[in-house]
């Protein structure tokens, strides 16, 4: 109605299907999550009961969450988990930014966990081939590491996870929180409707999760438990999920697009994807009353599990008495001490190029910025 497709007194199901009627069209191919494709269920068969005539709807799962019943895999997923990753391996430089920083990466997930989780999978997995700088250096591969997943499916005692956090920071000098932005969304709504605040909601009466800001909220709280000097709040799902898609999902598109297409030849409605209830999985026509979102994501897979479990053994692992810690004898600047810092590497062919570096910041007294220049010395000899 805001936009002037339904007058006043029309019903969008009426209009809709007049239209329909109107052009003779016969087949609608919806692309979207279970609002899209279940919608567009409720006016073929509302064209059936009313006018007699019939419109196939073949359906493709697109949604990044990945949280449509009984759909194994959604469109874009996997894709939207390989930019997530991508873009907190960018984000997460920051982390030596600032003495003390909370990095809260917010990701896409309003009921499901999925994309959370495998985007801190994959990020983790591109992890193992990073190469990392000795002691001495702020970047390590504890602090890009990631050291909590919050996500719906599993309860969250903040408070406790706090004290866990805060050991995690004394040693690291950084925290990195993946929230899933659908996780303790429960208790920031009855927290707003005790204080008589109206709860924001989309079209569909989900809560407005851009306008409660889980990532704030959340970051507010665990800043103060674990002593963090600066709160980096970043959310991936528009880079996510605007990405052009990967090798899986387009090959997962080609399959379920066939064998759309031989379903609307046929005359059979349904939702294009891998029916988790048959055997093998097979992609088909899913019957459209079958079709529910909010599917959750299952922590119990093993997978997820070992994940968290290293994450926890890694957030108590003391870190190596070389590195920069309180009480280190090491002449260098203890990690939280840093004013403003300059860390340069570069690739040094030889002493020479050392000691010349070495008189460039003997000599330039004059300027304002304070800055802490870590020269590693080799072994090698002039040539």
């Amino acid at each position: 109605m805001a936009r002037g497709f339904v007058k006043e007194g029309e019903t969008p199901l009426e209009v809709a299907a007049q239209q329909l009627i109107k052009d003779d069209i016969n087949v609608i191919h919806t692309i979207g999550g279970d609002d899209t494709n279940t919608q567009a269920a409720e006016l073929s068969k509302y064209i059936l009961e009313k006018h007699g005539g019939k419109v196939v709807v073949v359906g493709m799962p697109k949604t990044i969450d990945n949280d449509v019943y009984p759909i194994v895999q959604t469109f874009g997923a996997d894709t939207a988990a390989e930019q997530g990753a991508i873009f907190f391996k960018n984000v997460v430089s920051e982390s030596s930014a600032n003495p003390r920083m909370l990095i809260i990466h917010e990701v896409m997930g309003r009921d499901s966990g999925y994309l959370t989780a495998a985007t801190a999978r994959k990020y983790r997995d591109g992890m193992k081939s990073a190469k990392f700088t000795g002691p001495g250096f702020t970047t390590t591969a504890k602090s890009r590491d990631i050291h909590a997943v919050w996500i719906p499916e599993v309860s969250l005692d903040i408070v406790e996870e706090g004290k866990r956090l805060r050991k995690v920071m004394d040693e690291n000098g950084c925290v990195n929180v993946f929230l899933s932005e659908g996780a303790g969304v429960e208790d920031i709504v009855a927290e707003m409707e005790a204080n008589g605040e109206e709860v924001p909601r989309d079209a569909f009466g989900h809560v407005s999760l851009a306008k409660i800001n889980p990532g704030v909220y959340f970051s507010k709280r665990l800043a103060e438990l674990v002593g963090a000097e600066k709160t980096l709040v970043q959310k991936s799902g528009y880079f996510a999920r605007a990405a052009a898609s990967n090798t899986f999902d387009r090959q997962l598109i080609k399959d379920c697009a066939k064998e759309g297409v031989a379903s609307a030849i046929a005359g059979v409605s349904g939702c294009m994807g891998q029916d988790e209830d048959k055997a093998g999985t097979p992609i088909r026509a899913i019957e459209f009353e079958r079709i529910k979102g909010g599917k959750p994501f299952s922590p119990e897979l093993p997978w997820f599990k070992e994940l968290l479990a290293d994450i926890d053994s890694r957030g108590k692992t003391q870190r190596p008495a070389s590195a920069n810690i309180k009480g280190n004898t090491s002449p260098s600047p203890p990690f939280n001490s840093f004013t403003t810092s300059i860390v340069m590497v570069t690739a040094m062919n030889s002493v020479r190029d050392m000691r010349s570096m070495k008189a460039l910041t003997t000599n330039n007294q004059e300027s304002t910025t304070m800055c802490t220049l870590r020269v590693v010395e080799t072994q090698e000899e002039d040539s």
